[in-house]
């Protein structure tokens, strides 16, 4: 890696550390560039501005969640415990999407600006409610959506209780089997 993409890396894990902990308009430029042992005029010369540089954060996690995870719809209650999963060892991404939900998007679809982000995975689920995997009397957007929901129950930004990787196994266990439980009561025939 060159001295350019390193600060650049480098850059991007202090910005998602800080981003997480404070939200967009809490997240201080200077903090970011201290933290990242660069100066901001390096850090405005890659992203622009601080909410660019946001927008990048966000992006790469969420990106590299939907690489980790992909949806199989053949198999929402393995999918909804892989998300789990995922939440609990990168609560980064639940931190910031919900910055994101409440700095910038507050109603609607948070990613409705991603063209086309759901589109696969939608046709997706849509083919497998075709083929008796998926019930068939929900609309597919909200088939994800709740599999987004169920999963995040123990996420750091739950409402009730927030799971962290140090829970016992035990614990984990019994959410995961909850959660795989529910998802194909719900979600799926039968």
């Amino acid at each position: 890696m060159g001295d350019g993409q390193a600060t650049r890396r480098r850059i991007l894990d202090a910005a998602t550390a800080e981003f997480a902990a404070h939200g967009i308009a809490g997240a201080r430029v200077d903090r970011i560039a201290a933290n990242a042992k660069a100066n901001k005029a390096q850090l405005y010369a890659y992203y622009g501005n601080k909410e660019a540089l946001f927008d990048t954060v966000l992006a790469e996690h969420v990106a590299s969640n939907l690489d980790l995870i992909p949806l199989t719809p053949e198999d929402l209650p393995g999918y909804a415990v892989r998300l789990y999963d995922a939440y609990v060892s990168n609560p980064e991404l639940t931190r910031l999407a919900t910055w994101a939900r409440l700095e910038r998007t507050p109603a609607g679809d948070l990613f409705a600006d991603w063209e086309g982000h759901d589109r696969e995975k939608l046709a997706g689920i849509e083919a497998a409610q075709r083929g008796g995997h998926v019930v068939a009397d929900l609309n597919p957007i909200d088939v994800h959506s709740l599999l987004i929901a169920l999963s995040a129950t123990w996420a750091a930004a739950s409402l009730t209780h927030t799971a962290t990787p140090d829970d016992p196994d035990d614990v984990h266990d019994r959410r995961r089997h909850a959660l795989a439980a529910t998802v194909r009561r719900a979600l799926t025939p039968g």
